[in-house]
């Protein structure tokens, strides 16, 4: 019989496999994964969409972002990185910045063609991620967002989001009908043409669509939801509002100012010279004494406000000339030499 011999100096551990790469260096699929709470469901989440995307056969890596938050959470994504390195990033902030930059601190760390972005815990079945990476291959969308259908989450919860996906419908015209769902699919092309800031994370499909990107909607099975239940702060709801107001000045009024503030101010301009007209014409027919009147005061604060406003808008014209060239508002999808 021959002994075989076994040097004890020799490692003999496996080496750890990396994730194939395309020919141009780049993953298939990369998923971003914010952290904003140490009760999120890192394993969970990890498993789930790592399943599936393995039986689709696409290559992947997870990037966990923890946005100034540990305990559990991370302790469960540094053992997740301990077993399989190639696979899960970390990136770690000791402040809370918000979901924006986030996203833009993992696409800069990201090898994928394809950016998937996921909540903090399993709020769509992972199966839905084959229509959507289905529909990102026929070449004729950019950009997937879904549609949870039937919804899962209180009655009341449901009622704010939709009245607030049309209101956005109502400003640019589009179909989105569930902005609220941060389940999306985009190439990588989007985040290297659009930069995303404070909580406009919730509206980048907006700001896509604006750059000419091609947004297509899918309807996904809703399994659970987080977050409060019923009416928000009167502080909550007041943010929204001016970030749906921002969304209005960036989708119309980019590179057209003037007609924002011009309409804006035109309109108190002449609502204060109503006001000083009919004053005068008291004064001039009726002998009215209008000096003293708090109403003249208002009329002429509303002109000067006006013209404030017009000369605002006046001042972001010049601007925008001035930088004409250094901006693009446009896409070029294939150009034919």
């Amino acid at each position: 019989m021959t002994q075989i011999t076994v040097d004890p100096e020799i490692d003999r551990t496996p080496e750890p496999v990396e994730e194939p790469k395309a020919p141009d260096g780049l993953l298939d699929v990369t998923v971003v994964v914010p952290i904003q709470s140490p009760d999120a469901e890192v394993r969970d989440v990890a498993i789930a969409l790592g399943r599936e995307l393995e039986r689709l056969g696409r290559s992947f890596e997870i990037i966990f972002i923890f946005d100034g938050v540990g305990g559990a959470a991370l302790e469960m994504a540094q053992q997740l990185r301990m077993e399989e390195e190639q696979r899960y990033k970390l990136i770690l902030f000791k402040n809370a910045f918000g979901e924006s930059v986030c996203l833009s601190a993992a696409f800069e760390r990201a090898s994928g063609r394809a950016i998937l972005t996921s909540p903090q815990y399993v709020q769509i079945d992972p199966v839905e991620v084959e229509s959507m990476l289905a529909k990102l291959g026929t070449g004729d969308c950019d950009f997937v967002i879904p549609y949870r259908h039937p919804r899962v989450d209180p009655m009341l919860n449901r009622i704010q989001s939709a009245f607030f996906n049309w209101v956005i419908r109502l400003i640019i015209r589009g179909k989105f009908r569930d902005l609220n769902c941060y389940f999306r699919l985009m190439r990588r092309e989007v985040l290297e043409d659009i930069s995303i800031y404070g909580d406009m994370y919730r509206f980048l499909p907006v700001i896509a669509f604006r750059q000419g990107f091609r947004i297509d909607e899918v309807e996904v099975r809703h399994l659970k939801e987080w977050g409060r239940a019923g009416f928000f702060g009167v502080g909550v709801y007041m943010r929204r509002l001016l970030d749906v107001i921002a969304v209005m000045f960036l989708a119309k009024f980019t590179l057209k100012p003037l007609r924002f503030f011009g309409s804006f101010g035109g309109v108190l301009s002449l609502i204060g010279s109503g006001i000083c007209g009919y004053l005068a014409y008291q004064k001039l027919f009726f002998g009215a004494w209008v000096s003293a009147r708090p109403l003249l005061l208002l009329g002429v604060l509303l002109i000067v406000l006006g013209v404030q406003i017009i000369g605002l808008g006046l001042v972001a014209e010049i601007i925008i000339f001035s930088q004409a060239r250094a901006l693009k508002e446009y896409r070029v999808e294939r150009f034919y030499d």
